[in-house]
């Protein structure tokens, strides 16, 4: 027989004597231990005593598991540990047990609601519990909770700069704490350039911008290889001198007004963080972020990027017009004499952490399905499509559309300090990931109906799973 003490949440002072058998811990009214808090999945965890052990087990819970501190799937434990369900903490004592001593007697009625010696027992066993928590130094869930608060500060000194534009600010962080590459569309003038200039200076990244013209050669992008002659011995060597590609934030300005032999020089970059030059590869410095700027509507002169380029590119972010009053903001800021000092808030070492965070942060089922479902019905020819798919999409997006729309609900969970990743997260970025994933037909283009169009009915279209995907 165990122990198990809830330590947080409504149910916060509870304790459960458990013996042997398998019992569910949730929110589900069918649940053996019923936690009813917000981060609990309805079937959250399973505590199983099994071979003379006990074993913790995640049921693929939307908020995870954690003991002592690290996530866990499965878990054999012993003696007396701290458990944290979702974001509500717990202890399990199956030190009775692992010792050999008497099991522990049912509690009477009586002694249902804690004295005070139980109550300062609980507090101090909190108390220890958050104490080890806190002293990880890789603690994933104190560095996500924090987030929030890095996120607000970044924003504040972007607006010191950028005047509006939030919502293109957010999926800009999301794609960087993804460790993903954007795609800008908007018209001249919208300041683009001095955004992504901004958060790097923020962010405490090296930035360098390159202008993209059709006589740009591959050599200009990422380096190329210098003839050098002794002046002693007269010998003759080649040494590689490094491109502006060996940055960590890149900004490729009008990307498509340069041939399609120049723009495949950054491919390997964008997918493998790597150059190639005369055989020799050349790792570029992490994090690395290409953020490539294109006008909508000059046409003459530009080479419209491949289909494989395009999918390299985790967001297309419409870049539009700012609001009227956001724009008399913009005017008086900028007529007149104006220096601005902006503080840095992260730096490259702390963003490599945050991309590691966002990868380790697990994700319910339902939520891989839902994004999953999504990307395969922009596909004419899967099955159950709908019918306004089938009669104005030519090609839909591949299953890089499924991994980046997770990947990025991952990432905004935890940059607005939230430890569960939800549809909603899915939904919100359904836009930048799959409008320049879906190619439209004749019919459409005749219609005047766009990728967007299609994007926002699909959404509607498409369902949620239902609590059996749960």
């Amino acid at each position: 027989m165990a122990n198990l003490e809830i330590l947080g949440g409504p149910d916060a002072g509870r304790t459960y004597q458990i013996d042997s058998g398998r019992l569910i811990v949730g929110r589900g009214d069918e649940c053996d231990i019923r936690i009813n808090e917000g981060s609990i999945s309805r079937h959250h965890a399973a505590l199983e005593y099994a071979d003379g052990v006990w074993v913790v087990e995640d049921l693929g819970s939307a908020n995870g598991v954690f003991v002592d501190g690290t996530p866990v799937q499965r878990c054999e434990v012993r003696g007396r540990v701290a458990i944290q369900f979702g974001s509500v903490d717990a202890v399990l004592d199956a030190e009775a047990e692992a010792v050999g001593l008497a099991p522990v007697s049912p509690a009477p009625a009586a002694a249902a609601s804690p004295g005070p010696a139980a109550a300062t027992i609980t507090t101090s066993t909190a108390a220890a519990a958050a104490a080890r928590r806190r002293d990880s130094a890789g603690d994933a869930i104190g560095d996500i909770r924090e987030m929030a608060e890095v996120s607000t500060r970044i924003a504040t000194e972007f607006g010191r700069v950028i005047v509006g534009q939030r919502q293109v600010l957010e999926e800009l962080l999301v794609a960087i704490a993804a460790g993903g590459h954007c795609l800008m569309i908007g018209l001249p003038g919208l300041a683009k350039t001095l955004m992504v200039n901004t958060l790097a200076k923020i962010l405490r990244l090296r930035f360098k911008r390159i202008q993209f013209t059709p006589d740009l050669m591959p050599s200009d992008i990422i380096g190329t290889d210098v003839l050098e002659v002794n002046e002693e011995t007269g010998q003759k060597t080649f040494r590689f001198i490094k491109g502006p590609i060996f940055t960590n934030m890149l900004l490729a300005d009008e990307i498509n007004r340069t041939p399609p032999k120049t723009q495949a020089a950054l491919l390997e970059a964008m997918q493998e963080r790597q150059v190639t030059v005369a055989n020799q590869l050349f790792p570029l410095p992490p994090p690395f972020f290409v953020l490539a700027t294109q006008n909508p509507l000059e046409q003459e002169g530009t080479y419209p990027l491949p289909e494989a380029q395009l999918d390299r590119f985790m967001f297309n972010i419409v870049v539009d017009y700012p609001e009227a009053d956001e724009e008399e903001r913009i005017v008086m800021a900028t007529t007149g004499r104006q220096e601005t000092d902006l503080a840095e808030v992260l730096t490259a070492q702390h963003l490599l952490d945050l991309q590691d965070t966002v990868r380790q942060l697990p994700v319910s089922a339902h939520v891989v399905k839902y994004a999953t479902r999504l990307v395969r019905m922009t596909r004419p020819k899967s099955e159950a499509v709908p019918q306004f798919i089938k009669d104005h999409v030519h090609v839909g997006a591949g299953p890089r559309a499924a991994q980046f729309l997770v990947l990025g609900a991952k990432a905004r969970a935890v940059l607005q300090g939230r430890l569960n990743v939800s549809c909603e997260d899915v939904r919100a970025l359904a836009l930048p990931v799959l409008r320049h994933r879906i190619f439209t037909n004749f019919t459409a283009d005749s219609e005047g109906i766009g990728p967007d169009d299609l994007i926002r009915q699909l959404l509607a279209a498409v369902p949620e799973p239902s609590e059996k995907d749960y």
